[in-house]
C-alpha cells in the first residue's frame, strides 16, 4: 500500500503552521462555504432571485439516467481531495485554492445577483430508482444559487490539477477529462442547472486558471517551447 507523504498521525493543532501541516488551513474554506451556502440557500427569498434560462435548456431533454454522472461528482470531489491530501500536498493546495476561489466568486454572485431556475419537471415521466434518487436530491437542494454552477466549477478545478500531474499517463488524463465532461453536461439533463450556469462556470474557471497558473505553469512552458523551436530552426 502506498505510504502517505505526510504522517497525519503526528498532527497536533500546535503544529498547524509548520511546513508539514500548514496546507491543512485550506480545509477551513469548506467550513466558510458550508455556512454561507446555508445562509444563501435558506434566507434569500425566491422573489428576489433572477430566473436563469436559455433556449438550449428547451432543447436538452430531461433524462434521469444522467443522475449517475451527476452523483459521481461526490466521488470525484472526495476521492480526489483525499488522494491529494495523502499523496500529493502541492496538488491538494492547488485544488483547494482553485475551489476556494470558485466558492468566493459563487457566493458573492449568489448574494449580489441571486438566481433561480424553473427547469425541474413537476412530475417525473417515469418512476424508477434514478428518478427516486433525483427526487431525493431535489428535496435537499433548492433550485436557487445556481449561476455559476459550483458543481461544474469544482469538477473543472479538480480536472485542472489532475491534468498537471506528470506522474499520470495520457489515458488516465483522457478518462478523467471524459468523466468531468459528462458530469458537467449531466447538470443540464437532470435539470439541476441551466446551460447558462455551465458556461458562466466555465468562464469563471478560465479566469481562475489564468490567475493561479498562468505565470507559474503556462508561461514557462510557452517560453520553453519557443526556445526549442528557435534552436530547431537554427
Amino acid at each position: 500500500m502506498k505510504k502517505p507523504v505526510v504522517d497525519y498521525t503526528k498532527f497536533r493543532f500546535s503544529k498547524i503552521n509548520t511546513p508539514e501541516y500548514k496546507h491543512l488551513w485550506l480545509i477551513l474554506g469548506w467550513v466558510w462555504y458550508l455556512i454561507m451556502y446555508f445562509v444563501t440557500d435558506r434566507f434569500i427569498p425566491f422573489e428576489r432571485c433572477h430566473v436563469v434560462h436559455s433556449v438550449v435548456d428547451d432543447i436538452i431533454p430531461f433524462n434521469e439516467y444522467f443522475v449517475i454522472a451527476y452523483a459521481s461528482w461526490y466521488f470525484l470531489l472526495v476521492g480526489s481531495l483525499l488522494y491529494f491530501l495523502l499523496y500529493d500536498v502541492k496538488s491538494f493546495s492547488d485544488a483547494q485554492k482553485f475551489i476556494i476561489l470558485t466558492q468566493i466568486i459563487g457566493i458573492f454572485t449568489y448574494i449580489v445577483w441571486p438566481s433561480i431556475q424553473h427547469l425541474r419537471p413537476e412530475v417525473f415521466p417515469r418512476d424508477n430508482v434514478f428518478t427516486q434518487l433525483l427526487g431525493a436530491i431535489y428535496s435537499i437542494d433548492t433550485p436557487t444559487g445556481v449561476c455559476p454552477s459550483l458543481h461544474v466549477g469544482y469538477s473543472v478545478a479538480l480536472l485542472s490539477v489532475w491534468l498537471k500531474k506528470e506522474d499520470r499517463g495520457i489515458l488516465f488524463k483522457f478518462a478523467m477529462t471524459l468523466w468531468v465532461g459528462v458530469i458537467c453536461i449531466s447538470v443540464c439533463f437532470v435539470k439541476q442547472h441551466s446551460f447558462v450556469d455551465v458556461w458562466t462556470a466555465a468562464l469563471m474557471c478560465l479566469a481562475i486558471e489564468t490567475l493561479l497558473f498562468g505565470k507559474s505553469y503556462y508561461l514557462p512552458r510557452i517560453f520553453k517551447r519557443t526556445e526549442t523551436e528557435k534552436r530547431f530552426e537554427s
